[in-house]
């Protein structure tokens, strides 16, 4: 099983048991080994006091794509921490979409930068995740485990 179908097990795992995720309207756009794509729209029910989309909100788009970024390696993997910085609104009707993209791993720890944009290419958020790996301790049962190495050129 090569690294991308391991981690879209791993995406299928995590998104059956993920109500939180699923309650807000999220979709899933693309997932690899430690990458992801989601996408959310703003709701009426996310709207602060002043109208606009609850910072809240943003970060738990920001922080469940970095969750499937992480956890594509089949090692259950948990947040140990992260920052975020709210860079503009977002407003109802708003279309979110956040990208995340492995910046390092290395034995059980990980660094995640994921980007917020609007649907005008706008960022409105940029989140930066550190990842604890639960090493041996697999997400999908009787799949392989852990970083892949990248595939050099053929010879």
């Amino acid at each position: 099983m090569d690294a991308q179908a391991i981690a879209e097990a791993c995406r299928d795992a995590m998104w059956e048991n993920d109500r939180a995720s699923r309650g807000l309207g999220m979709a899933i756009l693309a997932v690899g080994p430690g990458t992801a794509t989601l996408q959310m729209t703003v709701r009426e029910d996310m709207l602060n006091g002043h109208d606009i989309c609850h910072g809240g909100f943003v970060t738990l788009l920001a922080d469940s794509c970095f969750a499937f970024a992480c956890n594509g390696y089949n090692e259950m993997t948990v947040a140990s921490g992260f920052d975020v910085n709210l860079v503009a609104a977002a407003r109802r009707g708003d279309v979110l979409t956040a990208v995340a993209t492995e910046v390092a791993k290395s034995g059980r720890t990980g660094v995640y930068d994921i980007e917020v944009r609007n649907q005008r290419d706008e960022r409105v958020a940029a989140f930066r995740g550190r990842s604890y790996t639960m090493k041996g301790r697999p997400l999908v049962e009787g799949l392989p485990m852990g970083k892949q190495p990248a595939a050099g050129p053929s010879r």
